[in-house]
């Protein structure tokens, strides 16, 4: 068997380096670049790829060979494995729900349910809900949140906004139901129990959520006026309704993929066998259910269900552009992204460079306000370098437990910033695993729902505002204070 390769820990200027360089970059090429030349943002893989080239030429330099550097890529690749698996997993599941009639039946009765008035606080309660239930952000957003996005294109609603409402709305089942991994991890990190943790949570997501739900009816078509939508706009949801009709046959038995991604999360079934579980039940649901050949079938899992699969008028394939998704391909440019993006944090890892970064931060914490708020924003620091919020959780729980109880601060404070900071930041980034799913996921990139992605932005603001004020930060329900 091949060694472990052995990290070499770096002076603190060494370690700064790489982290500058790969954010010049994103900041140039995401931001100034379009600004400054009008033209639009350069590709993010090239930009990961190009601070990967650079970094390991520097590592080199140091004195590193190219065979440690490899290894520890290698080593960092095979961790984002279970990533790229989900990736896979949920691509297939939107193909085959697509194909067999299930995300065509909800978006049918959704348009119908749903007042396109008030799509934007819809779509952000009914995926706070599912998420909850399941407490996963990635099934909430590639499954309830893909119908959510097509009942908004049929009625022609910000796609921006509806996105940033189902990221949100997914995201807080994420945080705060029981059934979440980030949940469950961020508790064990800090050794707090979970539901004081989730109480603990409570003070900064639930005020946060409340102002979310509020900017979402204010941004709603129906707050401003209740003028009907135009004709233009009704003849289209009339002509979507008809070609679903036309091209799927529904029955309450499509309900049970579904059903099956439900229970397989609030059972804690592995996430990766539940969601195949559910599209190959898909598949069986299509052959019997619906008129669409083999050939199709398989396509749907492979490249996605194509306008071209329904037949008939031109007329109905364009009105069913919003099912033209899902697959094994569809998500090719995310999968590029995360093995990318790992590959560059394993370079970082061959001189121990956010380990020690955060160490040089950690200095002068010498009140509560500065200790909540270093791990807040150390949290957010590691998070969007090292684009893993388990590892996130585990490097700063470790960290700061200890100086948290000096301190005598609550240790449930810890673990509510390292949610606040974490697993609510993570899927504004463009280059993590959250910001890529749900970019491939819902059509819409993470730089153009982050601005309103208004849970994530307002939930930051409180963690801070309460980290310098000592509001809900329980200082004098510590033990140690009451003794």
């Amino acid at each position: 068997m091949t060694d472990q390769p052995q990290p070499k820990t770096a002076s603190i200027g060494k370690a700064y380096y790489p982290l500058m360089l790969f954010f010049i970059l994103l900041v140039y090429g995401l931001f100034v670049h379009p600004v400054l030349f009008k033209a639009g943002m350069l590709p993010l893989e090239v930009l990961i790829l190009m601070a990967l080239s650079i970094h390991s030429i520097y590592l080199i330099r140091l004195g590193i060979s190219w065979d440690q550097i490899q290894k520890h890529i290698v080593k960092k690749i095979g961790e984002s494995v279970p990533v790229l698996m989900i990736l896979f997993s949920i691509g297939v599941l939107i193909g085959s729900w697509i194909v067999s009639g299930t995300i065509p039946m909800l978006i049918h009765f959704g348009i119908g349910l749903i007042d396109a008035n008030w799509i934007y606080v819809f779509a952000f309660l009914v995926c706070i809900i599912f998420s909850l239930l399941t407490g996963t952000s990635w099934g909430s957003a590639g499954t309830i949140g893909i119908v959510m996005m097509g009942i908004a294109e049929v009625y022609e609603a910000d796609l921006c906004i509806t996105a940033a409402a189902v990221v949100g709305g997914s995201f807080f089942g994420d945080k705060m139901s029981p059934l979440s991994d980030t949940t469950n991890i961020a508790s064990l990190a800090s050794d707090v129990p979970l539901f004081d943790h989730i109480k603990s949570m409570i003070y900064t997501t639930g005020p946060s959520a409340l102002i979310a739900g509020i900017i979402y009816l204010v941004l709603s078509p129906g707050f401003a006026s209740s003028v009907p939508a135009d004709s233009g706009t009704l003849e289209q949801v009339e002509m979507t309704l008809k070609a679903i009709e036309a091209t799927f046959n529904f029955n309450l038995f499509l309900l049970l993929p579904l059903a099956v991604v439900v229970w397989g999360a609030m059972s804690k079934k592995p996430i990766v066998l539940t969601l195949l579980f559910s599209a190959w039940l898909a598949m069986v649901l299509a052959f019997i259910f619906q008129d669409f050949s083999v050939t199709n079938v398989f396509n749907s899992f492979n490249k996605g269900f194509s306008m071209d699969m329904a037949g008939g008028s031109t007329e109905n394939a364009n009105a069913l552009r919003i099912l033209n998704r899902g697959g094994l391909y569809n998500l090719i440019e995310g999968i590029t992204i995360t093995i990318l993006i790992f590959a560059f944090i394993g370079t970082l890892e061959a001189i121990n460079a956010i380990e020690r970064v955060i160490k040089s931060l950690m200095d002068n914490l010498n009140t509560r306000a500065k200790t909540v708020a270093a791990a807040i924003t150390t949290t957010a620091f590691t998070n969007l370098t090292t684009s893993n919020q388990y590892a996130t959780s585990f490097i700063i729980g470790t960290a700061f437990k200890k100086h948290f109880d000096r301190m005598q601060i609550p240790r449930k404070v810890l673990s509510r910033s390292i949610e606040d900071a974490g697993t609510m930041l993570e899927n504004l980034a463009p280059w993590t695993p959250s910001g890529i799913f749900m970019a491939t996921t819902l059509g819409v990139s993470a730089l153009e729902y982050a601005p309103y992605q208004f849970l994530s932005l307002i939930n930051i603001v409180i963690a801070y505002f309460f980290a310098f004020t000592g509001i809900a930060c329980f200082y004098k329900k510590n033990k140690k204070d009451e003794e």
